[in-house]
């Protein structure tokens, strides 16, 4: 060790750095066990989904199953677009250090979406900034509501004015199945 004074010193320091930061989150509160975190308690279960398809008069169905994983600190949703169309997605949330929800959705077209939000007003509403491949950009945004037991309203919206007025793009009723 005489030979290495710099080595030892930097692997002590690195030790005790680890140990100190451990033991620091610890004694900090459990961002898992909040009471925000049971904000989307909702939308968890196994869910029937109807949309409008594209035809005039016919509906869309799809499923989606919402599950709490790693301690409950994560709410997994796992979406099909059954036979109505080919879409199956991800998507993994969580409420942060910021005091925001995030939201991480991939896809089998490709896709990776972020967003961010809270619940306010008896909604759910997560955003992202987003530019088109002509180079527009644009804001995008779910929105969780009509909240009940058993069913709810979810919307995909779009925003050319910076979030003053927001289109549907795609509205999507919530049914808990039995």
């Amino acid at each position: 060790m005489a030979r290495f004074p710099g080595v030892f010193l930097l692997s002590f320091l690195a030790i005790s750095s680890f140990f100190a930061r451990h033991s620091s989150a610890q004694a900090a509160p459990n961002r898992c066990a909040m009471a925000q975190q049971k904000q989307l308690d909702f939308w968890v279960g196994e869910w029937d989904l109807t949309w409008p398809a594209q035809k005039a008069g016919e509906v869309g169905h799809g499923t989606n199953s919402v599950r709490r994983i790693l301690d409950g600190c994560v709410v997994q949703e796992n979406f099909s677009g059954g036979d109505s169309m080919p879409l199956r997605g991800i998507s993994f949330s969580t409420f942060d250090v910021t005091g925001k929800w995030k939201q991480t959705w991939v896809d089998n077209e490709g896709s990776y979406l972020d967003f961010i939000g809270e619940f306010k007003d008896g909604q759910m509403i997560l955003r992202r900034e987003a530019t088109q491949p002509n180079g527009i950009k644009l804001l995008q945004r779910m929105v969780w509501k009509n909240i009940a037991a058993n069913e709810l309203d979810w919307s995909w919206e779009a925003s050319h004015d910076g979030g003053k007025t927001w289109q549907v793009q795609w509205p999507i009723h919530y049914k808990r199945k039995n």
